[in-house]
């Protein structure tokens, strides 16, 4: 992996990071819609509902595309057979997540044509 793809992953990931922290936030703002002395404005709640979902899809292809691209990559091809061996399970831990987040995918993509 060169500097400038290394940087590049890097930046996507920070990215994730901040778009975990604005659901977090969309969650609370659920919270405190739902806790509304007046009563919870379905329109506020739809509205956060969707941008959740939303980001939550987002993060979930930004990870799943960064855990393929390390997976995709082998430091270790012309090493010692343990090294490669603990590379090799470290990818299919990797590709396990893969398959969880993929998961998470389809279960947003239901929520939206529930909508």
């Amino acid at each position: 992996m060169d500097s400038q793809s290394q940087n590049t992953s890097l930046q996507r990931l920070q990215n994730v990071e901040k778009r975990i922290v604005r659901v977090l936030e969309l969650a609370g703002e659920v919270m405190d819609e739902l806790a509304n002395p007046t009563g919870p404005r379905k329109e506020h709640i739809s509205r956060h509902c969707l941008e959740f979902m939303n980001m939550i899809k987002d993060i979930q292809v930004t990870l799943r595309d960064e855990i393929k691209s390390a997976c995709e990559y082998r430091p270790f091809e012309k090493c010692d057979y343990s090294s490669r061996i603990a590379n090799e399970i470290c990818c299919k831990k990797l590709e396990y997540v893969v398959s969880q987040l993929d998961g998470m995918k389809q279960t947003v993509d239901e929520y939206h044509g529930a909508i």
